[in-house]
């Protein structure tokens, strides 16, 4: 067992190996113009260039690729000279990134004019500034550059005398504004989805980390509650169903299930709103988040959209078990414990069940990866911030390091989850032996 869950977990890093190039190449050659989506259908050419310059994306696919696989702080430590670090900015939700200087102060710089101006952090979070032109280095044919770290987390060449104009995300205020001392080339820094950063969202400025940590955690909640509640249900609604197959109780299951698996979500959703929202006035047909412990203090915002998921995913695997109990039921194995004279229920219960739940498992394991990020659906209708609605709103922008941090967490959920069916597989069914 311990050589084969170690063989599965080799097999699960070359899976997301391979699946992290084919994303991201998806994800990079996919229709949409970022800068546009960005800035706005107005937007020149010149306004595009800068940004996607700004953004890397004039860089090669390859280079961009390790960028956010691996980071780019290693490759820009080695032309700016220093070391880089990134600290979050007190009080904010955003990051900065700063190089540290020969005595252990942290410094970045900009330009004005022909002049470049260093920015040392102090203790009390500001910044003092002081002219830096010392740092110039004048190359054989007369043209001052400095490599450094500017006040918007790139690692970049300036060139004296040059001060070209781009465009900057204006953090306090949420828009584009130009802006003059810009550099010559751009390296966006970022430690890389390996070491935990997989860049910021274009859209929002904020490091994709945590803002997907946060809808993450949302998520797992909201199918964590839906799964311990319809799973157990299912599976004993099911087994009654294959149990009594034929009879009046499993017409109703079966038809029951049925009509709940067909039924679209946003339908069964509206349909409950109107009935305990509206009508009733029983619970809230909505989830506002005023903060980050709303769930918690608020959990009646849980009750449609799980009562939704419920609905959903009860009458599928309801059915897949119902299959399966009938299945194993006309096994020769369980004919012969009926002639042997077993009792019925020691028949079920120590021969028919373990075996029926074979391709349930299966299913519930696949759904987990569904109720995850697939229930995008149900989290619009009910405005949950939730895994699903955050991928949904990234692929609109093409928000490139957000969709493509996303797809890496649903691809983890997919490869772990089919392991740990695997394992339960073996305490199912005696049989099966992994090697």
């Amino acid at each position: 067992m311990v050589k084969f869950i170690l063989r599965r977990l080799l097999t699960m890093l070359l899976t997301m190996f391979i699946v992290s190039i084919v994303v991201f190449v998806v994800t990079e050659i996919a229709p949409g113009n970022v800068a546009r989506n960005i800035l706005g259908a107005f937007a020149t050419p010149e306004q595009e260039a800068s940004f996607r310059e700004r953004l890397g994306l004039n860089q090669s696919l390859h280079i961009r690729y390790l960028s956010w696989l691996a980071g780019s702080d290693w490759r820009a430590e080695r032309l700016v000279g220093m070391p880089l670090t990134r600290i979050k900015k007190p009080g904010t939700e955003f990051y900065e990134w700063w190089a540290v200087d020969e005595d252990g102060t942290l410094v970045r710089w900009k330009l004005e004019g022909e002049d470049l101006i260093a920015l040392h952090l102090q203790p009390d979070g500001t910044a003092e500034q002081s002219i830096d032109n010392e740092r110039w280095q004048t190359d054989e044919e007369g043209v001052s550059r400095f490599w450094g770290v500017d006040v918007d987390n790139h690692a970049v060449m300036w060139e004296k005398g040059s001060g070209e104009t781009y465009w900057m995300r204006a953090k306090a205020a949420g828009w584009w504004v130009e802006k003059t001392g810009g550099a010559r080339t751009y390296i966006p820094l970022q430690k890389g989805m390996l070491r935990g950063d997989p860049g910021e969202s274009v859209r929002t400025g904020r490091a994709v980390a945590d803002t997907l940590l946060r809808r993450v955690q949302n998520s797992v909640i909201l199918a964590g509650i839906a799964f311990v509640i319809v799973m157990p249900l299912a599976l004993v609604l099911g087994l009654i169903a294959g149990l009594n197959e034929g009879k009046a109780i499993d017409r109703i299951l079966s038809v029951g299930g049925l009509m709940t698996t067909a039924t679209p979500e946003f339908a069964t959703g509206i349909f409950l709103i109107l009935i305990f929202a509206s009508w009733l006035k029983l619970v809230p047909g909505a989830t506002v988040f005023v903060s980050e412990r709303a769930i918690f203090e608020n959990p009646k915002m849980l009750v449609l959209p799980v009562l939704t998921l419920t609905l959903i995913e009860l009458g599928y695997v309801l059915r897949i078990t119902r299959a399966s109990m009938v299945e194993v039921m006309r096994e020769p194995y369980i004919r012969t414990g009926f002639l042997k004279g077993l009792p019925y229920w020691r028949i079920v219960f120590k021969h028919a069940i373990r075996n029926a739940l074979m391709a349930p498992i299966t299913v519930i394991m696949l759904h987990v990866n569904w109720l995850m990020g697939g229930i995008v659906v149900v989290e619009a209708i009910f405005g949950f911030p939730g895994l699903g609605k955050y991928l949904y709103d990234a692929a609109l922008y093409k928000d490139l390091f957000a969709i493509e941090a996303g797809a890496m967490v649903m691809v983890f959920l997919a490869v772990g989850t089919q392991l740990v069916a695997d394992i339960i597989y073996t305490f199912l069914n005696p049989r099966i032996r992994y090697a």
